[in-house]
């Protein structure tokens, strides 16, 4: 019978010598490994039948027996649990994972409360935040980012005049470590500033007035009109607009009624995507004004295809999606004739906005209309200008 015994080399069993320095010792609960560093690895296996490894080695036996100790312990308390663990076990991978690995791994996993992926836009914006602002924190480790560095970076950003890149890219930061916490590579998050976040350039979207809006219809390209209309008084923003195709328009009577449920954005390398609205509320109908009607009416008479599947608004080929790069050059021509050369584009969607809050439309039409998951966020479209002069008649009526 085969003997085995304990020598300077190693164990000796049947004629087989396996290194003393590989070889796992056996403990009343778990394991103990000594690694050719000479420092010790501890590990178990949990109620749950998976092992589980110390986040670090230990340089002395005795520290590898009290961290089984404590996991035992924790096992006969019934305070064990598979998350504990595994925060327990990744914790010292805080230590070797950089920012910028972690960081291209939570854009690449993430998911949202209905378990759909990242929009390749925002994941593609995710990627250029991490790229860019971000950078200096690329290189780090994830426990060597700390409350003093982010608030010194951000305060750089903020001094840099980039208030609005700086509250989104402070966002993104601190959303990839809160996760890195619930991963157990953190103890604490490190994004600890107060409205990090809501910091704004405080500039105000001013919506053009009747007469600028005019002034635009009047520069701008003949079959680009109807683009303005849609923008202005459905308040569809530039993705769902350009996805819009014949099928999606109805004439009932004499108003139109447009049909939103797909949004095209461009992602650099990917070219155009197609996909669902910004949000499920973007899902929406919405009725034109008719004195609208005959300028949509010359549009599909003269500038769609006839086919159902044909685009409103098509690049110069007359059946790809429009390039916003593409279109800007007429807009920048237009809106400057309007002597509105800071305006953007979205500042159409405010006129929508606003003129239906003039109308007497409550914020929950207002929150449908414009395609808004909250009511908050369609308050932030309604400008008081001229509703307050509405009430002031009103009240002198009153008097």
């Amino acid at each position: 019978m085969a003997v085995a015994r304990l020598g300077a080399v190693g164990i000796c069993d049947g004629g087989r010598v396996v290194p003393a320095k590989n070889r796992k010792r056996r403990e009343s609960f778990g394991a103990i490994r000594k690694l050719p560093s000479g420092r010790y690895q501890a590990s178990y296996v949990g109620p749950d039948g998976e092992r589980y490894t110390a986040p670090s080695t230990f340089t002395a036996i005795e520290d590898a027996r009290a961290w089984l100790a404590r996991r035992r312990i924790e096992i006969a308390d019934d305070q064990w649990t598979q998350h504990t663990a595994q925060a327990s076990a990744g914790a010292g991978k805080g230590r070797t994972t950089t920012f910028a690995e972690y960081a291209e791994q939570w854009v690449a996993t993430r998911t949202n409360r209905h378990g759909d992926h990242l929009r390749p836009r925002t994941a593609a914006e995710y990627r250029r935040l991490i790229a860019g602002p971000l950078k200096d924190f690329g290189p780090l480790r994830l426990t060597a980012i700390g409350p003093e560095a982010v608030r010194a970076w951000y305060s750089s950003l903020i001094a840099a005049g980039t208030k609005t890149q700086a509250a989104r890219a402070y966002e993104l930061l601190k959303a990839v470590l809160a996760t890195a916490v619930d991963d157990g590579r953190l103890k604490v998050n490190p994004c600890q500033i107060r409205g990090g976040a809501s910091a704004t350039t405080g500039k105000k979207v001013e919506p053009p007035t009747a007469a600028e809006l005019q002034a635009i219809m009047d520069k701008i390209p003949e079959r680009f009109r109807a683009a303005v209309i849609l923008a202005a008084w459905a308040g569809v923003r530039y993705g769902e607009l350009t996805e819009l195709r014949r099928r999606d328009l109805e004439k009932t009577g004499d108003v139109y009624i447009v049909n939103v449920s797909r949004a095209v954005t461009q992602v650099t390398g990917q070219g155009f995507i197609v996909g669902t609205t910004k949000s499920e509320a973007g899902v929406r109908t919405i009725v034109l004004p008719p004195h609208v009607s005959p300028t949509i009416d010359a549009h599909l008479r003269d500038h769609v295809n006839p086919f159902a599947e044909s685009l409103l608004f098509p690049a110069a080929d007359g059946h790809t999606h429009l390039a916003q790069s593409a279109f800007y050059r007429h807009w920048d021509a237009a809106r400057t004739a309007a002597g509105r050369p800071d305006m953007p584009w979205h500042a159409l969607r405010h006129y929508g906005a606003t003129r239906a809050a003039l109308a007497g439309a409550t914020l929950k039409e207002l929150q449908t209309r414009l395609g808004h998951s909250t009511v908050a966020a369609a308050m932030r479209y309604q400008h008081t200008a001229g509703r307050d002069e509405e009430l002031a008649r009103r009240m002198s009526d009153l008097a």
